[in-house]
């Protein structure tokens, strides 16, 4: 499928793979967005290249690079060196920034991936654009239920199936091969462009925040403006995206006897750890999803007017949305309301249980030692370290409760922060622009439920405009199984 170099009208209607192949497209227009240039030219090129850049995918999906696996350490490293490289090869000024160590829960130390800058263009008089991706992945297992082997790149009716397709790497790709056409067809960029790609997001971008804080007066010192497209569309209309829930991830591990017991054996006789970790997971939230642990809901800020119109107005089909699910109900029988809770409301997720016997068959055991993962996505106006206060303390009195001779323990192992950006700036308005060119529709402006703990960093330290332009489509798959990119 060719992407158009006229004045075409593309209605989000058209064909799925048309409409994804043309975020390079609007990338193109959003390095130039104030400039004349040969956008056709730029445009066939991108046509004539694109088995070359499936091809460049292929590559990048094929490194394992799980940031939640440290016997993956070894391919993340090698994913890193892969992104430099190709940037080099560009011509670009590239560093391998060293970030230190990571402890493991053991107490060993291990490395953990350089991040990687790169500069094209350094003019005085030029704005200066730093673009911000992650080629780290999510876990991926054929055996998860994904139908193509997760690290070979599989073309299935126009999707490119594999983990990382559109978290994150087809992403950063995009703006790589972007940088890459203009340099192709000796075309001046029209703006200094930066990069800084890291190898961590997947697990909270561990040694990212004290990075940018060195890099403060260095590398970031000129950058007028961010980007980042690590994110998706909500549905078939192009969408950008102003601001994403962060993430308090918690551990509760409970510990009884010194060892698993037979419960043929034992059961009866000792108050089992899976027993008061169920009970108290049971008291943070209530079936109907209200959040019960005090405090959490009064530091929401109140939805306005203005937001309500706002949801009102962005294109989402609930029914399709059931349907792509596979559930008949869901949480609010509304639009507004359920995508307020997606994006500005707090929500508690239960993920799994550590210790617990899980494999197939009927072993008879009881767990000495279980620990429960769960998460509360936070919103403007909540603070991580009054959420762990608040989690922390709630847990133990639910657990005093209990009168349990078992311990407690509850950790919070991700603390990052939500971020929301100023739709009215010049940057907003400037992707607005490059949608409406690229795709002759006005974009929905959307919120993530996800959580980018950079996008608040930036923010804080730089004190710049950022912008997230997705890339990625609304039935893409992030993090699930049969993740894709069309």
């Amino acid at each position: 499928m060719k992407l158009e170099n006229d004045s075409e009208v593309f209605s989000p209607q058209f064909n799925n793979i048309k409409m994804k192949l043309l975020p390079l497209s609007c990338v193109l227009h959003a390095l130039s967005i104030v400039h004349a240039f040969r956008y056709d030219h730029l445009v066939e090129h991108v046509n004539s290249h694109q088995d070359q850049y499936v091809q460049a995918l292929r590559e990048w999906v094929s490194v394992e690079s799980d940031s939640s696996d440290v016997s993956k350490r070894a391919e993340l490293h090698r994913m890193m060196e892969m992104t430099a490289d190709k940037l080099r090869a560009m011509g670009g000024n590239v560093t391998l920034v060293d970030i230190g160590e990571q402890q493991l829960p053991n107490g060993e130390m291990l490395a953990l991936p350089k991040v990687v800058t790169a500069q094209f263009i350094s003019d005085p008089l030029k704005t200066t654009v730093c673009v911000y991706g992650h080629v780290d992945v999510q876990p991926g297992k054929l055996e998860d239920g994904w139908a193509t082997e997760p690290y070979n790149l599989t073309e299935i009716n126009g999707n490119m199936h594999g983990r990382g397709t559109s978290d994150n790497k087809a992403p950063v790709l995009a703006w790589i091969h972007a940088v890459e056409a203009y340099q192709a067809l000796n075309i001046e960029l029209p703006v200094n462009v930066k990069f800084i790609i890291e190898g961590m997001e997947e697990t909270g971008s561990n040694g990212l925040d004290a990075m940018v804080v060195a890099q403060r007066d260095t590398f970031l010192l000129d950058v007028d403006y961010i980007i980042i497209s690590d994110c998706g569309w909500l549905s078939l209309r192009p969408a950008l995206t102003y601001g994403t829930r962060g993430n308090c991830y918690f551990s509760a591990e409970i510990e009884g006897a010194k060892q698993d017991l037979h419960s043929g054996v034992y059961g009866g006789t000792v108050i089992e750890p899976m027993t008061d970790l169920i009970g108290i997971l049971d008291t943070l939230i209530s079936p109907s999803g209200k959040i019960l642990i005090p405090g959490i809901r009064e530091a929401v800020d109140p939805l306005t007017d203005e937001e309500w119109k706002t949801y009102q107005d962005i294109e989402f089909d609930m029914e399709n949305y059931k349907n792509k699910l596979g559930v008949t109900e869901l949480m609010y029988n509304n639009k507004v309301d359920l995508l307020a809770h997606m994006w500005r409301y707090p929500t508690v997720s239960i993920h799994g249980i550590e210790g617990a016997f899980s494999a197939p068959g009927t072993k008879t055991v009881i767990p000495a030692k279980v620990a429960a993962k769960f998460s509360i996505r936070q919103v403007p106006s909540m603070d991580p370290e009054v959420v762990k206060k608040q989690v922390t303390e709630y847990l133990e009195a639910a657990f005093a409760r209990r009168k349990s001779p078992n311990k407690l323990k509850v950790t919070m192992i991700i603390g990052a922060k939500p971020w929301l950006a100023n739709t009215q700036h010049v940057l907003y308005e400037a992707g607005k622009k490059a949608v409406k060119r690229v795709f002759n529709v006005e974009p929905d402006m959307i919120r993530e439920g996800g959580t980018i703990p950079v996008a608040r960093t930036f923010q804080d330290v730089t004190g710049k405009a950022i912008i997230m332009m997705p890339i990625g489509g609304f039935d893409d798959g992030m993090h699930s199984q049969n993740e894709k990119i069309s």
